[in-house]
């Protein structure tokens, strides 16, 4: 693998990680629209298979480097490692001081990149509304979750690692927005401080999210191959009904709380940077490809 894809590469991981971070965004959208959502399902998937670690028993490392596409997987898995732990406590920062600035950036990257799923997909015909509608009224009831109290237990911090990484592949669905729900945003934001890592619950979310990763990406794989464009329509309603989390003034008393008024014209700015981000990013893939 050239340097150049390595550092694209890893660049898309950092962009994933850092949409990862924040409630509300997908990391699964940021690989969509950059063209290597396809190659990461693809990778987890062969990770459950059999002929991989067949391979990798018999001291195949090349056969098996080659059967999890061991390059791609390591420069994007680094982009998002340095990613999260490099923007985790500014990420965090700019939600609590510029809460709408920040919301309106991924208000504009996330509407940006809707209209690039739906130039995607191909063949629309009047029954797939149908789709499209089921995805909005679910990604709409996610919106409507609150927040529960939930136990600090290493068992369940596992099981949010498992559920949360699960919706992190997948546009439109966000595993912070999830760990909210589940009462472990903050908790496991502190724990990856690097200032003070909280070793224990890092291991067993990781643990988790190893487990829920190789899980799920086998049965996506699976559904995407059998209904790719129902799914994909689908997934992208999601995106459209999320967007009601990502609204700049969805949450009146985080603004009130940070002081600076509604800020509507720095709103539009920012939204506008986010929707020329996405533009940017669908530009260089497409060059790429």
């Amino acid at each position: 693998m050239k340097i150049s894809e390595v550092l694209s590469n890893a660049a898309k991981g950092f962009a994933m990680g850092a949409a990862n971070v924040v409630p509300g965004v997908s990391g699964g959208t940021i690989a969509l629209i950059s063209g290597i959502y396809s190659k990461i399902v693809d990778a987890l998937s062969a990770c459950t298979d059999k002929a991989t670690w067949k391979a990798l028993l018999k001291g195949h490392f090349k056969e098996f480097w080659t059967c999890i596409n061991g390059g791609f997987v390591l420069s994007l898995a680094a982009g998002i490692l340095i990613s999260i732990l490099s923007l985790a406590k500014l990420v965090t920062w700019a939600l609590a001081e510029y809460p709408v600035l920040t919301w309106a950036f991924f208000f504009g990257l996330i509407l940006a990149s809707v209209f690039y799923m739906l130039v995607g997909i191909k063949g629309w015909k009047l029954f797939d509304a149908i789709f499209l509608i089921a995805g909005i009224g679910l990604g709409l009831a996610v919106c409507f979750l609150t927040p529960t109290k939930t136990p600090d237990a290493l068992w369940f911090i596992f099981i949010a690692g498992a559920v949360s990484i699960c919706t992190m592949i997948l546009p439109g669905i966000s595993g912070s927005f999830v760990m909210q729900i589940l009462g472990k945003y903050e908790y496991i934001m502190k724990a990856i401080d690097v200032s003070a890592f909280n070793w224990p619950v890092i291991i067993a979310f990781g643990a988790g999210c190893v487990v829920g990763l190789l899980a799920f990406a086998k049965f996506l794989k699976w559904l995407l191959s059998r209904w790719e464009k129902q799914t994909m329509i689908v997934l992208v309603g999601f995106v459209l009904g999320t967007l009601l989390r990502v609204w700049p003034w969805y949450d009146m008393q985080a603004v009130e709380a940070a002081g600076h008024g509604l800020q509507i014209t720095g709103a539009v700015a920012f939204c506008l940077l986010g929707i020329a981000v996405t533009v940017l990013i669908q530009i260089l893939s497409s060059r790429k490809g």
